[in-house]
Protein backbone atom coordinates (compact mmCIF):
# COMPACT_ATOMS: atom_id res chain seq x y z
CA UNK A 1 0.00 0.00 0.00
CA UNK A 2 1.23 3.01 -1.05
CA UNK A 3 1.00 6.91 0.90
CA UNK A 4 0.42 9.82 -0.88
CA UNK A 5 0.91 12.94 1.19
CA UNK A 6 -1.03 16.03 0.92
CA UNK A 7 0.95 19.59 2.06
CA UNK A 8 -2.05 21.36 1.10
CA UNK A 9 -1.78 22.62 5.19
CA UNK A 10 1.83 23.74 5.36
CA UNK A 11 0.65 26.23 3.13
CA UNK A 12 -2.53 26.95 5.18
CA UNK A 13 -0.35 27.93 7.89
CA UNK A 14 1.92 30.30 5.81
CA UNK A 15 -1.13 31.84 4.63
CA UNK A 16 -2.14 32.62 7.97
CA UNK A 17 0.08 35.59 8.50
CA UNK A 18 0.63 36.14 4.88
CA UNK A 19 4.37 34.92 5.59
CA UNK A 20 7.09 32.78 3.84
CA UNK A 21 7.13 29.85 6.70
CA UNK A 22 6.68 27.26 6.57
CA UNK A 23 7.59 26.28 2.82
CA UNK A 24 5.50 23.09 1.74
CA UNK A 25 8.65 22.40 -0.79
CA UNK A 26 10.41 21.64 2.34
CA UNK A 27 7.61 19.54 4.10
CA UNK A 28 7.62 17.94 0.88
CA UNK A 29 11.34 17.02 0.89
CA UNK A 30 11.29 15.65 5.03
CA UNK A 31 8.02 13.66 3.85
CA UNK A 32 10.09 12.05 0.57
CA UNK A 33 12.99 11.24 3.06
CA UNK A 34 10.54 10.02 5.98
CA UNK A 35 9.05 7.19 2.88
CA UNK A 36 6.13 9.07 1.07
CA UNK A 37 5.34 7.61 -2.11
CA UNK A 38 3.89 10.87 -3.36
CA UNK A 39 3.13 14.08 -3.08
CA UNK A 40 -0.04 15.81 -3.39
CA UNK A 41 -0.81 19.61 -3.71
CA UNK A 42 -4.39 21.38 -4.49
CA UNK A 43 -3.68 24.31 -6.72
CA UNK A 44 -7.17 25.61 -6.04
CA UNK A 45 -8.85 28.65 -8.42
CA UNK A 46 -9.08 30.87 -5.25
CA UNK A 47 -5.26 29.92 -3.86
CA UNK A 48 -5.95 30.13 -0.49
CA UNK A 49 -3.23 27.83 0.14
CA UNK A 50 -1.02 26.49 -2.36
CA UNK A 51 -0.20 28.83 -5.13
CA UNK A 52 2.28 28.76 -8.58
CA UNK A 53 5.40 29.21 -6.88
CA UNK A 54 4.58 26.34 -4.57
CA UNK A 55 3.87 23.85 -7.23
CA UNK A 56 6.46 25.25 -9.70
CA UNK A 57 9.10 24.45 -7.11
CA UNK A 58 7.87 21.07 -5.51
CA UNK A 59 8.05 19.73 -9.84
CA UNK A 60 11.62 20.79 -9.53
CA UNK A 61 12.36 19.11 -6.25
CA UNK A 62 10.38 16.51 -5.42
CA UNK A 63 11.85 12.81 -6.53
CA UNK A 64 8.94 10.98 -5.89
CA UNK A 65 5.13 11.25 -8.05
CA UNK A 66 4.25 14.47 -7.69
CA UNK A 67 0.03 14.74 -7.90
CA UNK A 68 -1.57 18.09 -8.62
CA UNK A 69 -4.96 18.37 -7.73
CA UNK A 70 -6.69 20.87 -9.60
CA UNK A 71 -10.24 21.60 -10.74
CA UNK A 72 -11.51 21.59 -14.52
CA UNK A 73 -10.99 25.52 -14.84
CA UNK A 74 -9.91 26.53 -18.05
CA UNK A 75 -6.47 28.32 -16.24
CA UNK A 76 -5.72 25.81 -14.01
CA UNK A 77 -5.55 23.36 -16.38
CA UNK A 78 -3.44 25.38 -18.66
CA UNK A 79 -1.09 25.85 -15.95
CA UNK A 80 -1.45 22.40 -15.36
CA UNK A 81 -0.31 21.68 -19.06
CA UNK A 82 2.76 23.49 -18.60
CA UNK A 83 4.12 22.55 -15.09
CA UNK A 84 3.36 19.11 -16.58
CA UNK A 85 3.10 17.21 -13.14
CA UNK A 86 3.53 13.29 -12.88
CA UNK A 87 -0.13 13.01 -11.84
CA UNK A 88 -3.57 15.40 -12.29
CA UNK A 89 -6.26 14.31 -10.31
CA UNK A 90 -9.51 15.81 -11.10
CA UNK A 91 -11.47 17.20 -8.00
CA UNK A 92 -15.26 19.25 -7.79
CA UNK A 93 -14.47 22.89 -5.85
CA UNK A 94 -16.68 24.96 -4.01
CA UNK A 95 -15.06 28.63 -3.26
CA UNK A 96 -16.99 28.48 0.20
CA UNK A 97 -15.88 25.12 0.72
CA UNK A 98 -13.43 24.25 3.77
CA UNK A 99 -12.70 21.14 2.56
CA UNK A 100 -13.42 19.31 -1.01
CA UNK A 101 -17.48 18.09 -0.09
CA UNK A 102 -17.75 14.73 -2.66
CA UNK A 103 -17.08 13.34 -5.45
CA UNK A 104 -16.36 15.11 -9.12
CA UNK A 105 -19.62 14.29 -10.82
CA UNK A 106 -18.31 11.99 -13.94
CA UNK A 107 -21.63 11.87 -14.96
CA UNK A 108 -22.69 15.54 -15.52
CA UNK A 109 -19.29 16.60 -17.22
CA UNK A 110 -18.62 13.63 -19.37
CA UNK A 111 -18.21 15.90 -22.52
CA UNK A 112 -16.05 18.64 -20.63
CA UNK A 113 -13.83 15.86 -19.09
CA UNK A 114 -13.47 13.91 -22.26
CA UNK A 115 -11.56 18.04 -23.63
CA UNK A 116 -9.34 18.31 -20.40
CA UNK A 117 -8.16 14.44 -20.35
CA UNK A 118 -7.41 14.94 -24.05
CA UNK A 119 -5.61 17.82 -23.43
CA UNK A 120 -4.13 16.68 -19.92
CA UNK A 121 -2.73 13.36 -21.81
CA UNK A 122 -1.42 15.01 -24.65
CA UNK A 123 0.88 16.50 -22.40
CA UNK A 124 2.33 13.32 -20.77
CA UNK A 125 0.70 13.67 -17.48
CA UNK A 126 -1.41 10.96 -15.68
CA UNK A 127 -5.14 11.35 -15.19
CA UNK A 128 -7.42 10.48 -12.12
CA UNK A 129 -10.45 11.57 -10.97
CA UNK A 130 -11.64 11.88 -7.00
CA UNK A 131 -15.24 10.64 -6.71
CA UNK A 132 -17.58 9.31 -4.43
CA UNK A 133 -17.91 5.60 -4.11
CA UNK A 134 -20.78 5.09 -6.63
CA UNK A 135 -20.85 2.38 -8.89
CA UNK A 136 -22.42 5.10 -11.47
CA UNK A 137 -19.37 7.52 -11.62
CA UNK A 138 -17.51 4.59 -11.85
CA UNK A 139 -18.70 3.21 -14.96
CA UNK A 140 -19.10 6.87 -16.18
CA UNK A 141 -15.06 7.02 -15.56
CA UNK A 142 -14.78 3.85 -17.67
CA UNK A 143 -16.53 5.33 -20.37
CA UNK A 144 -14.27 8.46 -20.25
CA UNK A 145 -11.44 5.96 -20.87
CA UNK A 146 -9.62 7.21 -17.52
CA UNK A 147 -7.03 4.04 -16.22
CA UNK A 148 -7.41 5.44 -12.44
CA UNK A 149 -9.72 7.02 -9.66
CA UNK A 150 -9.47 8.07 -6.18
CA UNK A 151 -12.31 6.79 -4.36
CA UNK A 152 -14.12 9.99 -2.23
CA UNK A 153 -13.55 8.26 1.73
CA UNK A 154 -15.33 10.97 3.62
CA UNK A 155 -18.48 9.22 4.64
CA UNK A 156 -16.51 6.73 5.77
CA UNK A 157 -14.22 8.91 7.81
CA UNK A 158 -17.39 11.64 9.05
CA UNK A 159 -19.42 8.24 9.95
CA UNK A 160 -20.43 9.39 13.56
CA UNK A 161 -22.05 5.44 14.43
CA UNK A 162 -20.20 2.13 14.52
CA UNK A 163 -23.82 1.18 12.43
CA UNK A 164 -22.80 4.21 10.02
CA UNK A 165 -19.45 3.63 9.55
CA UNK A 166 -19.94 -0.21 8.80
CA UNK A 167 -22.44 0.95 6.14
CA UNK A 168 -19.87 3.36 4.41
CA UNK A 169 -17.06 0.87 4.75
CA UNK A 170 -18.95 -1.83 3.21
CA UNK A 171 -20.10 0.94 0.38
CA UNK A 172 -15.91 1.38 -0.15
CA UNK A 173 -15.51 -2.13 -0.69
CA UNK A 174 -17.87 -2.39 -2.94
CA UNK A 175 -17.06 0.39 -5.14
CA UNK A 176 -13.33 -1.29 -5.06
CA UNK A 177 -14.57 -4.06 -6.27
CA UNK A 178 -16.68 -2.49 -9.28
CA UNK A 179 -13.69 -0.43 -10.40
CA UNK A 180 -11.27 -3.32 -10.20
CA UNK A 181 -13.71 -5.33 -12.21
CA UNK A 182 -13.63 -2.39 -14.84
CA UNK A 183 -9.88 -2.48 -15.06
CA UNK A 184 -9.22 0.52 -13.05
CA UNK A 185 -6.18 1.36 -10.85
CA UNK A 186 -8.11 2.67 -7.20
CA UNK A 187 -6.70 4.52 -4.93
CA UNK A 188 -8.76 6.31 -1.98
CA UNK A 189 -8.66 9.56 0.50
CA UNK A 190 -10.10 12.06 2.50
CA UNK A 191 -10.97 11.93 5.99
CA UNK A 192 -8.74 9.06 6.82
CA UNK A 193 -6.90 9.62 10.17
CA UNK A 194 -4.58 7.41 12.62
CA UNK A 195 -7.63 5.81 13.99
CA UNK A 196 -9.85 4.95 10.85
CA UNK A 197 -7.24 4.21 8.16
CA UNK A 198 -6.31 0.75 9.07
CA UNK A 199 -9.52 -0.57 8.11
CA UNK A 200 -9.22 0.65 4.51
CA UNK A 201 -5.90 0.21 4.15
CA UNK A 202 -6.84 -3.72 4.19
CA UNK A 203 -9.39 -3.25 1.34
CA UNK A 204 -7.80 -5.60 -0.84
CA UNK A 205 -7.62 -3.83 -4.11
CA UNK A 206 -6.90 0.00 -3.38
CA UNK A 207 -2.85 0.50 -4.58
CA UNK A 208 -2.81 4.54 -2.71
CA UNK A 209 -3.65 6.09 -0.14
CA UNK A 210 -3.87 10.34 -0.08
CA UNK A 211 -3.82 11.53 3.20
CA UNK A 212 -3.14 15.00 4.32
CA UNK A 213 -4.76 16.99 7.06
CA UNK A 214 -4.34 14.39 9.77
CA UNK A 215 -0.48 13.73 9.11
CA UNK A 216 0.04 17.41 9.15
CA UNK A 217 -1.94 18.37 12.72
CA UNK A 218 -0.04 15.06 13.86
CA UNK A 219 3.11 16.43 12.69
CA UNK A 220 2.36 19.58 15.09
CA UNK A 221 3.01 17.53 18.28
CA UNK A 222 5.82 15.18 16.82
CA UNK A 223 7.14 16.26 13.75
CA UNK A 224 6.53 15.53 10.19
CA UNK A 225 9.27 12.41 9.54
CA UNK A 226 7.47 10.44 13.02
CA UNK A 227 3.65 12.13 11.78
CA UNK A 228 4.54 10.24 8.08
CA UNK A 229 6.53 6.94 9.59
CA UNK A 230 3.44 6.58 11.57
CA UNK A 231 1.03 6.60 9.16
CA UNK A 232 3.02 4.42 7.06
CA UNK A 233 3.51 2.00 9.40
CA UNK A 234 -0.49 1.88 9.75
CA UNK A 235 -1.15 1.11 6.32
CA UNK A 236 1.83 -1.14 6.00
Amino acid sequence: MELGINIDHIATLRQLRLGTEPEPAFAALVAQSAGADSIVAHLREDRRHINERDIEILKEVVRVKFNLEMSIAKDIVEIACCLKPDQATLVPEKRKELTTEGGLDVIGNLNTLKTVKNRLEKQGIALSLFIDPDKKQIGAAKILGVKMIELHTGRYADAKTAQDQKKYFRELVSAVTCAKNKGLRVFAGHGLNYYNVSRVAKIKGIEELNIGYSIICRAALVGLERAVKEMKALIS
